[in-house]
């Protein structure tokens, strides 16, 4: 079992020694670092070689999703989980944003915890499809991803392959439009049957859970680029 490295950004003592504690019931973690100093966590971020940062949405030393955009500049193949607490949906839509893995209330029980960070260590996005089914936030984060990707005029170097088939990436762009299966179905002429089954391929290529989690992720990595729709 490959032991995954984390850091602890938690200004909470308490909850930090819990969450310490809980990590290390796995038996393959190690906490590499722990801070909410703004140039030790920079430090921690860029030497450290961790897997997944565990970061406290309510710092007041230092701003919480700056510090995930940091780590994801710095340390893109870093994996990171915030933790608010209470479930805010501009906060999830900024953390969407800067490209979180998963975002949970500080309630989270300790085997979900333990869940996430073995699940978002080898790659998975964990916004769930009970929170991204927030027609508000869902149709904010595609818009705001549709935005960028037509607004950037010179975009910086993205993973270019992708694993998805031409009609996969199609029917993304119709889900990313807001279109339900029969829609898809009737437009492509094709069975409410088979747009299921392309879903299902499309959700376990990704490793992704839901629709619109397929749509960020493939948009964060640079595989589609969707059309804004016509005014």
């Amino acid at each position: 079992m490959e032991t995954i490295r984390v850091i602890i950004i938690d200004e909470q003592p308490l909850f930090r020694e819990g969450i310490r504690a809980t990590l290390q019931r796995m038996g393959n973690v190690e906490i590499v670092g722990e801070s909410t100093d703004p140039m030790e966590i920079l430090d921690l971020i860029k030497t450290s070689e961790a897997e997944v940062a565990l970061i406290d949405a309510g710092l007041t030393t230092t701003d919480p999703l700056e510090i995930a955009r940091l780590a994801r500049q710095h340390a893109p193949r870093m994996a990171i989980i915030i933790l608010t607490p209470s479930e805010d949906e501009e906060r999830l839509f900024q953390s969407i944003k800067v490209g979180a893995a998963a975002y949970y209330t500080r309630n989270i029980s300790p085997d979900e915890l333990m869940e996430a960070v073995q699940k978002v260590s080898q790659g998975e996005y964990l916004i769930k499809d009970d929170v991204l089914a927030r027609p508000q936030v869902a149709s904010r984060v595609l818009k705001s991803f549709r935005e960028m990707t037509v607004e950037e005029e010179e975009p910086e170097p993205k993973e270019t392959y992708s694993p998805l088939s031409s009609r996969e990436v199609e029917i993304l762009d119709y889900i990313a439009r807001g279109n339900s299966n029969k829609e898809i179905a009737k437009s492509l002429k094709i069975s409410d049957q088979t747009v299921k089954n392309h879903i299902t391929s499309i959700l376990k290529k990704l490793s992704v859970s839901d629709r619109t989690a397929a749509v960020v992720h493939a948009l964060q990595h640079g595989w589609i680029k969707i059309k804004m729709p016509d005014s």
